[in-house]
Parts: structure tokens; sequence; C-alpha cells
């Protein structure tokens, strides 16, 4: 079977032998009624645990929309229109809301990204920035001591609006939600204090009662007070499919149960071979993004078989901390070891690749220079097509593959444990 997997802004092409391939990981056929902007409009004017955003917001209040940065693909561009005109309708000025961007730990846009993101429209309607997590107001603390420090422009608003797109996360359960709030406009500190609870067994993807990554973030929203979220269910062409508005707890479950439908892969058993691709641009900018792809992946594959990640990877690591603690650890293992004893932001994503090393050869499939992989713990491939080749010959010619075109959005399920 052939296949044409996404790759920075084109594709690699792999051909899998049909006796080897039992199963291919695309998105569950769902019904939908409407999609893009109508989804958009039907899902605001229906609300899940609040009224109509125009009878939340008054004239004369400070409005703050928090949106997705350039390493996510939610479109904002069609939401943030419909956000606005009825924003405009409940006697909100445009001198009045103020779009900020939510970093966490990422790098600033530039002005061509930003326009990218937001559109035309709305980047030269409203005032739209990064937000600075050098400048924040301190809301107190966690009941599990995560600090609370949010960015200024966000802190003093009178009312805050959240979007997101919904996918499974690999230690948050999904993302979407009040992860706009934390990490997306938090410090550095309260970011790793959080994050920190990646090794809790309970920290897992598709997984939400009882994960203390999740109900911590939660909790530091429900301190700095979310008034309206509208997040996104995208399909693998990036397209909008479902929507949800509302609460920031009650809409996102709307959406997580969505996404549930749309991309939770039942598999009978593991394979010795998986393929996974993170769509394309922008999710594999970098291999700090591209790692989400690998860690659902993970799930799939046998003791000792192989993961094939293809993502361009074009801007490199994408993290500094995450870079230190991959050139510079001595063998993949000592980056468990490590992440034990001195939990560090960047350092979870070493690590977490450092887990599945364990368990699986990682081929690469990148535009870094092989050299620069091999350092990195990694095995080198500059095609899809030679990794494939690789792998059968290692893991031998009848070798089960999976292969996953979307793998940052699609969870395998194995029944046996479920």
């Amino acid at each position: 079977m052939e296949f044409d997997l996404g790759f920075g802004a084109g594709t690699q092409k792999l051909t899998v032998p049909d006796e080897n391939l039992v199963c291919v990981m695309l998105p569950n056929p769902v019904l939908h009624a409407l999609t893009g902007q109508e989804e958009v409009a039907r899902a605001m004017k229906n609300p899940i645990g609040t009224p109509r955003l125009k009878q939340i917001v008054h004239a004369g209040e400070k409005i703050v929309i928090i949106t997705s940065d350039i390493t996510r693909p939610l479109p904002s561009y069609e939401i943030l229109p419909l956000l606005l005109d009825e924003l405009y309708a409940a006697g909100i000025p445009e001198a009045d809301i103020t779009l900020v961007f939510a970093l966490g730990s990422h790098r600033k846009h530039t002005q061509a990204e930003m326009i990218k993101l937001v559109g035309e429209r709305v980047y030269h309607e409203i005032n739209c920035i990064d937000g600075d997590d050098s400048d924040c107001v301190h809301y107190g603390t966690t009941s599990r001591g995560t600090p609370v420090d949010i960015v200024r422009a966000v802190a003093q608003a009178d009312r805050r609006i959240c979007l997101g797109n919904i996918e499974y996360h690999y230690f948050a359960g999904y993302s979407g939600g009040a992860k706009a709030i934390m990490p997306g406009v938090s410090t550095r500190d309260a970011i790793q204090s959080n994050h920190s609870r990646m090794v809790e067994q309970a920290a897992a993807a598709g997984r939400l009662e009882g994960n203390p990554v999740r109900e911590d973030i939660e909790e530091a929203a429900q301190m700095v007070g979310v008034d309206f979220i509208v997040n996104v269910v995208l399909d693998e062409h990036k397209k909008i499919v479902h929507a949800s508005a509302g609460d920031v707890v009650k809409a996102h479950r709307e959406g997580c149960r969505y996404l549930d439908k749309l991309y939770g892969k039942p598999i009978a058993e593991r394979a010795d071979i998986v393929v996974v691709s993170q769509g394309g641009a922008p999710k594999d900018l970098n291999l700090y993004q591209t790692q989400k792809a690998l860690d659902n992946a993970k799930h799939a594959v046998k003791k000792d078989g192989v993961i094939i990640l293809v993502g361009s990877c074009k801007e490199g690591l994408g993290e500094h901390v995450f870079e230190e603690w991959m050139t510079k650890s001595p063998d993949a293992h000592g980056m468990i070891e490590r992440i034990q004893k001195d939990f560090q932001l960047g350092g979870h994503k070493a690590a977490a690749i450092a887990m599945v090393l364990e368990n699986a050869d990682i081929y690469l499939v990148s535009e870094l220079e092989p050299e620069f992989v091999k350092q990195i713990f990694l095995t080198p491939y500059t095609s899809a097509q030679a990794a494939m080749d690789a792998a059968l010959e290692k893991c031998g010619e009848e070798a089960s593959v999976i292969v996953m075109p979307y793998g940052g959005s699609t969870l395998p399920l194995l029944q046996s444990v479920r």
C-alpha cells in the first residue's frame, strides 16, 4: 500500500507490503453536519455551561482573548472574526479587546506569523501581542504547590476568553480547555512545576479523571477565572469538524468526547514496526513538537520493535533545555534517571524520548543532519522508504506494520489492557 505522509509543507512517499500491513490509523468515520465557521457559529450560539458570550460581557469591560501560537494548528483566523462580531454586538469597542498569543515556553512571533495566525482583519482591528512571562501577576499556588503567575495583560482583563484545539496530550490527557492559561500564559517556573507530574502513572494520554497534570491546570484556571472558551477538533486536513463553546471544563469535556469518537483507535495487538507522522507543518516544525506523535506511537509498538518517526524538524530541536539534555547526556537512559532527580521543563521531553528508546528503536526521517541525529540517540534517515526497508531488514520479512499518518491526533487503544 502506498502512503503520502505529511512532512513539513510537503510529503514523504512510502510503500508498505500489503502482507505486512495490519492497520492504518485514519480518523473514524464520523458524520459532520457542519464544518468550519458554520460549526463554530453553531457552538457559540449553543454554549455549554454558560450564557451566550454577548450576555457575559458588558460595555466598558476590558476583554482579553488567548489563542494558540505558531506551533499549533488552530485556525484562529476562522474563529476570531465570529468572536469579534459577537463582542462588538455586545457593545465592546475594538480598543477594549486585546489578543494574547499563548507562548508557554515557546519563542516569540514575527509580525508576519501573527498575521498568518489571526488574519489581516483581526490583526489590524485589535491589539495582538505575544504573552510576556517576564511581566506577570501572582495569584497564589494550587493545592499541588504550582505557582500561578499569569501574564499581566491576561490577569488585568475583566473578561478572559480562551481558544484552543483539542487533541490527545501525552501527559495532560488532552490539549485545549484550561491549557490556554497553564501553560499558555504562565511562567516557566509554573509550567515546570505543573509538568513535573508527568512521571505519575495517571498522567497519560486520553485520561482526565485523576490526572494530576490536568487537575492542576484546571485549578490554576479556576483561580485566574476563565469566562468563555471556544475549542475545536480538526480533521486530518486541519479543517474544523467540531466546536464546543462555553464553560472552561464542561465545554472542553464535550470536545474531548468528540475527539475520542474521531481519533481513538482500538488495536488487537502491537506491531513490530510503527510508522508515525505528525501530519506535516506546523506540527513537525521541530523535534520538540514532533515528539508528540512519537509518544502516541509508543502505545502501538512491540517490545524491541521499531518506530519510524516522520517529521521535518526544519527548525531543529526547538527548545534550549530540551536541546541541552538531548545533546549533552552521555546516554539515553541517563535522561530518565536525571528527570527523576531534577525535573526541568524541556528535559521532560528528552526523558519521554528516552523512555520510548527503552522499548524500541527510533528511526527519525527528518531534515536534520545525520550525524546530529546519531548524537541524540536516534537513527537518521532522509526518506521514509529507506527507513522502512531498514526496519523490515531488522525485524524480518514477516514483520507486522502499523501506519499512523496523523500521529499527534491518533491514540492507539490496546484492547487487551482496556
